[in-house]
């Protein structure tokens, strides 16, 4: 008696338990592991590959649960690698989202599939869960082996291509930044010896002009047209630097005949300032001032006097050789000549009267040879 009564007590539990076991199965867990103190998701490494492509062909199984959010997946990071909670949290939640990369990119899923959790400590992994509810599983049961097995291996098989596609895109995106790296550092190695060779070129070209530039320090000077006329012209000039001189011409002549009848006599004084221009330092300008004395009687009537003035120079110096050059210069500018006239009776000069004159033009002009001494 006692016997029949367990024996109807447990049958009696078996059918109030039964329903409730029906409405769930065990969880389907998939482990993905981690290096520690590493965000990176490694899919070759420690497994991760094969855990994938089961993972793949369950999602492929129950896509239609899984995108209309009957059967969500439950995503659990976890993390170890270091001393505070925060940063295992901040990292968990980085290998987390890892993974449900892969999915999304791999299966098609959306970030509405997941539920997702993170975990300070345990190690150094992230879990998949799916819940799959006992209707489902009793509707696989219920299609024939053959066509399951079949329908896992296309999915097996399908992420592996999907892999060995990924992968072989991930060899060609190498192959091309390596191709791309080596036609830039051609590039920089092309344009480095262009840029060499136009600096090169630069200071050649610069060396030639430099060479080519009259560059002296002292030098002696003679107008050869004051010494056509007669009347020796000797000057100095000192170069204080490339680009400026300090010079001082004069000139003096004393001449008479017909026994004194005639005379023609003369002194001047012209200190100047140059400032010379260009890279060869050959057109200049500059600034004159001129002073000196005269006496002349070519006719009946002589003048003397006083002569003063100045004026703005320019001109070009033309190189000869390293010792000599030739200078063309004109100076316009203003003369001021205080003249008295004088005649000569039976050998006394008596004075006819003075007058003062101006003169606005040509003040100067010269041929100069040019003898650089350094």
């Amino acid at each position: 008696m006692c016997k029949r009564l367990r024996i109807i007590t447990m049958a009696v539990c078996a059918l109030f338990l039964w329903p409730l076991s029906a409405q769930e199965k065990a969880d389907t867990v998939y482990t993905f592991r981690f290096v520690p103190e590493d965000d990176m998701f490694y899919v070759p490494w420690n497994g991760n590959g094969g855990e994938l492509s089961r993972l793949a062909a369950c999602v492929e199984r129950y896509r239609e649960e899984i995108l209309d959010g009957r059967m969500p997946l439950r995503v659990d990071g976890y993390c170890s690698s270091f001393d505070s909670e925060v940063e295992n949290l901040a990292s968990a939640k980085i290998r987390s989202n890892r993974v449900k990369s892969e999915l999304i990119v791999r299966q098609k899923l959306t970030e509405d599939c997941f539920i997702t959790k993170n975990h300070s400590g345990s190690g150094d992994y992230v879990t998949v869960r799916i819940v799959i509810t006992a209707g489902k599983d009793e509707a696989e049961e219920a299609r024939p082996a053959a066509e399951r097995a079949e329908q896992e291996r296309a999915a097996a098989e399908q992420a592996k291509q999907q892999q060995i596609e990924q992968q072989k895109q991930e060899q060609e995106r190498i192959a091309r930044e390596k191709e791309q790296a080596r036609l830039a550092a051609e590039q920089a190695r092309t344009d480095s010896l262009a840029a060499e060779q136009a600096k090169a070129e630069a200071e050649r070209l610069s060396a030639g002009k430099a060479e080519d530039a009259d560059r002296y320090t002292l030098s002696l000077r003679a107008n050869l047209l004051r010494w056509a006329t007669l009347t020796p012209d000797l000057g100095i000039e000192w170069r204080i630097s490339p680009s400026v001189g300090i010079m001082v011409n004069g000139s003096w002549t004393s001449w008479t005949w017909n026994d004194n009848a005639r005379r023609y006599a003369l002194w001047e004084v012209a200190p100047e300032v140059r400032w010379y221009l260009g890279e060869k330092k050959a057109w200049y300008v500059g600034a004159m001032f001129k002073a000196g004395q005269f006496n002349y009687k070519l006719s009946g009537t002589g003048r003397q006097g006083d002569l003063m003035g100045g004026g703005i120079t320019g001109g070009y110096q033309l190189k000869l050789t390293e010792a000599l050059s030739m200078d063309f210069t004109l100076g316009l500018g203003y003369l001021n000549a205080d003249t008295e006239r004088y005649d000569v009776i039976d050998g006394v000069r008596e004075r006819g009267g003075n007058e003062t004159k101006h003169w606005i033009g040509p003040v100067n002009v010269g041929v100069t040879l040019v003898w650089k001494i350094f």
